[in-house]
């Protein structure tokens, strides 16, 4: 938990710069076991894997005992903690308002009718640490006022250590103007005087710049404002995260928050990428999400022991980008057997090819490297090129090392089924009764032919597809890709959603005695059809959406958590009862099928908030109208864009200059006329 601020985000170019510069220092650390921590105390040589409440619960009453517990219980029973995750963590709300006469902290009875250290005893009972929550001020974070630590540090630290605690988040909010290395050094001290061995992270958002001067201080600090579960959230902190590479090592981590893994805000392929980036970044894993109420794919992302040996490899160098354009990057990660991590990041909302080279990432030159797939879990060789079409939003994430019996891998392929698209980054839109064009294609990146090769292509049962070029081929030599083309119709009247388009294509290699496949998950999205007249938007079912805090809303304000926590849609003292709310920087899309004409909207700051926004209209990919900076001081603006011809139309929502704080953007009276 943090103060509600922003700050700007780093250019992306300035953090690529960053991170190629030490790109070359950490390829050259050498390889080995973690040195010891700075501290002196051996702790957190690895970046901390474990869980903490506050992404999902925040203070609200299923904060309790019975949520510690059920925590620990899991971790245990669903493999979590032989994957590493370790300590179970308090945030704040913990406690009561007031200390007690003594001076003492004071649990909550109604959260923890057995005291804090009956829930510790049972962490530990588990095999298992135990960590708590305070703030390095007189007061914590949250609005009720719960006390914190500031001028209280060694009383704190004692009963902390007497309860058992082994892990300390520490915030910075209420702190009366000390110093910030004064207050963290101090509680430094106070948690070492206490002989008990505890992780000491430090929460004050990288305000006070704390990667130059948290290494001797505390094990790990925060470098960004809060996280939230949404997709530009997890971008924005990433790109400010990895400008500080340099500073990262073994017991002194970055901290870009806690996973949002699980909590329903993003996709499942928007939670892969959350957690492989995290983890090229060797931040530390804990867990965010209420585990007692997650699907079962939440457990096999946070359960990746690929993944999370990347994260938790010894030589605790955190991975950089070393090649980044137009929403593509590559991101390269040293291990400590001379092995790199590779990802393969696409920011962009829809499918993208992501090439590097043995040569590019820095491994020493070879005639062929042994290459894992760390999401997919199978083994193969590549003469040097890693290569993939990695879904919108997605991270495509590999293990790479030189090795002389490379050749007894199979050869890694690389399969893709992609359609043709309306315009550059638009979704794969299959509308019903309207044939689209797919092609899948299959490429060698080996040193050794495949043979027999079939290109099989399915969709629903009730789909209509059909190879127009050929689907096989009985040879497929090292590096070159075999391609065959498809019609796609989805029949009149289905329903509009995504529906899988998926590719298999089964050969034969020298290394299996029987036939092999490999399959590429794509997808068809199925829109609504436009309807004659004049309608609001937001009875139409959009295409996509993105949001920079919580939902767009329908027909409400943006309350910037979940659905329907905004007020009414207010602009200027008038309040509308159609439209949507959203936040930058937002985006809705939707389809329009060259049928439609124009959309109409009355536009600006939510009432009662700071923001600076501006609104745009773009169709088919090209920008059409912009609103330009209003502010809350702006009188709504009255907004009518001409969208005759475009198949797709996307309102959009972008920062007027001065931060995202305060960025209520309402489309008041919002329509659209077919």
């Amino acid at each position: 938990m943090s103060a509600k601020r922003r700050t700007p985000a780093r250019r992306w170019g300035q953090v690529l710069a960053a991170s190629l510069l030490l790109g070359t220092t950490a390829v050259l650390a050498p390889p080995g076991t973690a040195t010891a921590s700075p501290l002196g105390d051996g702790l957190a040589l690895t970046p901390p894997m474990g869980f903490n409440n506050w992404n999902s619960t925040h203070c609200e009453a299923d904060f309790d005992d019975a949520l510690i517990r059920g925590i620990a219980d899991i971790f245990v029973s669903r493999g979590l903690k032989d994957a590493g995750y370790t300590y179970v963590n308090l945030d704040d709300c913990w406690a009561l308002p007031q200390r007690a006469p003594s001076g003492d902290l004071v649990p909550d009875p109604v959260r923890f009718p057995h005291g804090i250290k009956a829930v510790a005893d049972y962490v530990h009972a588990k095999g298992l640490k135990f960590g708590i929550y305070s703030s390095a001020g007189t007061k914590t974070c949250n609005p009720a006022g719960f006390p914190g630590a500031l001028g209280h540090e060694q009383q704190d630290a004692n009963l902390f250590a007497s309860w058992g605690v082994d892990y300390l988040k520490y915030d910075n909010c209420n702190n009366q103007g000390v110093g910030a290395i004064e207050r963290y050094t101090k509680m430094r001290d106070a948690l070492r005087a206490t002989g008990r061995p505890i992780v000491f992270a430090i929460c004050e958002w990288g305000t006070n710049d704390p990667w130059q001067w948290g290494k001797g201080v505390g094990h790990l600090w925060r470098t960004t404002i809060d996280i939230n579960d949404s997709w530009a959230s997890v971008v924005s902190i990433m790109k400010s995260n990895t400008a500080h590479a340099a500073h990262a090592g073994p017991g002194h981590w970055n901290d870009p928050d806690m996973l949002e893994v699980g909590n329903g805000g993003m996709t499942a392929t928007e939670y892969r990428s959350h957690f492989s980036l995290w983890s090229m970044m060797a931040a530390p894993l804990l867990i965010g999400a209420d585990l007692r109420k997650v699907s079962p794919e939440t457990f096999e992302i946070l359960g990746n022991r690929d993944v999370i040996a990347i994260d938790q490899d010894p030589l605790g160098v955190q991975g950089v980008p070393i090649r980044s354009a137009n929403g593509l990057t590559v991101f390269v990660k040293p291990l400590a057997n001379g092995d790199k991590a590779v990802a393969l990041f696409n920011e962009n909302e829809t499918p993208a090819r992501i090439e590097t080279t043995a040569a590019e990432i820095g491994l020493p030159q070879a005639s062929g490297y042994q290459l894992r797939d760390l999401w997919a879990h199978t083994d193969g060789h590549t003469t040097g090129r890693v290569s993939a079409l990695v879904p919108g939003h997605g991270t495509a994430m590999y293990r790479i090392g030189a090795d002389r019996h490379w050749f007894q891998q199979p050869p890694a392929l690389d399969g893709a089924a992609e359609v043709e698209l309306s315009y550059a980054q638009a979704l794969p839109v299959v509308a019903p009764g309207t044939p689209a064009a797919y092609t899948t294609t299959l490429a060698n990146l080996g040193g050794a032919p495949v043979h027999g090769v079939q290109a099989h292509l399915t969709g629903p049962p009730d789909w209509s597809i059909r190879a127009t070029s050929k689907p096989g081929t009985p040879l497929l030599p090292e590096s070159e890709e075999f391609r065959t083309t498809w019609q796609v119709s989805a029949p009149p009247g289905t329903p509009p959603g995504r529906y899988p388009v998926t590719a298999t294509f089964t050969y034969l290699t020298p290394q299996h005695g029987t036939p092999a496949t490999t399959t590429y998950q794509s997808e068809a999205v199925v829109p609504e059809l436009p309807v004659l007249g004049t309608r609001y938007l937001s009875d139409v079912l959009w295409l996509r959406s993105s949001n920079g805090w919580g939902p767009v809303e329908k027909d409400r304000a943006n309350g910037q958590r979940i659905a329907g926590d905004g007020g009414p849609l207010t602009l200027r003292g008038v309040t509308y009862a159609k439209g949507l709310g959203t936040h930058a920087p937002a985006s809705v899309e939707y389809f329009t099928g060259g049928s439609c004409s124009q959309v109409r909207a009355v536009v600006g700051v939510d009432d009662g908030r700071t923001g600076a926004v501006t609104f745009e209209v773009w169709a088919d990919g090209e920008r059409i109208h912009d609103s330009g900076v209003l502010t809350q001081a702006d009188p709504a603006a009255p907004l009518h864009a001409d969208i005759s011809g475009a198949k797709a139309v996307r309102l959009v929502v972008t920062d007027g200059g001065n931060g995202t704080a305060g960025d209520h953007a309402d489309w008041a009276d919002l329509t659209i006329t077919c």
